[in-house]
């Protein structure tokens, strides 16, 4: 078992480069939402959309908060590391996205269920009066627009360091756009004199983000139930177990084996029962299939093989 986990030395610099953007979308977010806050008014469109943007820091912030830990060496207290930090991330990311967005979904279905009727008043802008709604489309476009190129680099990134956390941020940043284009629908709704189309908005904004949350946070309470490891992407298993599988059974001095791998943040701990066509020298045997297992991919951080006289209840 490695001491200190570690990426990869080809794989630093993209760690390297996923916290750089990290904190590149933080420091975007924060001047997104303070506009978001200003050109609210009452409308419930804006607000949810506010809503949207706070929450989009929370895996931002998870992200960089977790690196701080998952890197640290085991310790007595700890003796398996504390990469599962990266899951506990993961969760907290989903449940505040489904949770507000429940909360937004709700506030918003009653005050169409009330019927009531934002107005949206004009400023002084340059001597001039301006209707409201335009600078609200404004703050909306950028509130949308530059996350979604956020997104596109984070996506490549987050596979290859197998991140979920930047995984999801990467998703929520690219459908962005969705947010924006509900928001500027609903504000010139209003403008049409169509009162409703401002809560009808911000419900499918809600809509968004619970589906995001819900996602999510299914799979990282899976992941913390020791699921099998899954791609980074939550869409199939890992390709890796049928590898680790696939040289078992290329072993010449295994007679039949049966695997079990569990996630834990970015890194896989496993171990497989064996076996044996014979017993002798089964300890360099042993050590020699674990080092192979362990140099198919940087994932695996610990594997232990356990000689065993029958596979049932394995």
């Amino acid at each position: 078992m490695k001491e200190k986990f570690e990426f990869p030395p080809e794989l630093n610099k993209k760690f390297l480069k996923a916290k750089k953007l990290e904190w590149i979308t933080i420091g975007y977010l924060i001047t997104a939402a303070l506009l978001m806050m200003l050109t609210m008014g009452n409308s419930q469109t804006m607000k949810t959309a506010w809503f949207e943007d706070v929450l989009s820091l929370t895996p931002s912030i998870s992200f960089l908060i977790a690196s701080k830990f998952y890197l640290k060496p085991r310790n007595r207290d700890f003796p398996f590391g504390y990469h599962r930090v990266v899951s506990i991330a993961y969760l907290c990311s989903a449940l505040s996205l489904f949770t507000v967005g429940a909360y937004l979904f709700a506030d918003s279905a009653m005050k169409l269920i009330k019927a009531e009727h934002p107005s949206i008043g004009t400023v002084v802008l340059f001597g001039k009066k301006v209707w409201l709604g335009y600078i609200m489309m404004a703050a909306l476009v950028y509130g949308s627009i530059p996350p979604i190129f956020l997104g596109i680099k984070k996506l490549p990134l987050a596979r290859e360091l197998h991140e979920k956390n930047l995984y999801t941020d990467a998703q929520m940043n690219k459908a962005d756009w969705m947010t924006g284009a509900a928001g500027i629908i609903g504000i010139a709704g209003i403008g049409q004199g169509w009162w409703w189309s401002d809560a009808a908005a911000a419900i499918i904004i809600s809509f968004d983000i619970i589906h995001d949350g819900s996602r999510n946070l299914k799979q990282a309470v899976f992941d913390l139930m020791n699921q099998i490891p899954k791609t980074a992407d939550n869409k199939k298993d890992d390709p890796l177990l049928k590898e680790i599988k696939n040289l078992l059974d290329k072993e010449d001095w295994i007679k039949e084996s049966k695997i079990r791998v569990r996630e834990e943040g970015h890194i896989y701990f496993g171990e497989a029962f064996v076996i044996p066509k014979s017993e002798r020298d089964l300890l360099p045997k042993i050590e020699s299939t674990v080092n192979k297992i362990s140099e198919l991919n940087w994932l695996i951080y610990e594997f232990n093989i356990i000689p065993v006289r029958s596979l049932e209840k394995r």
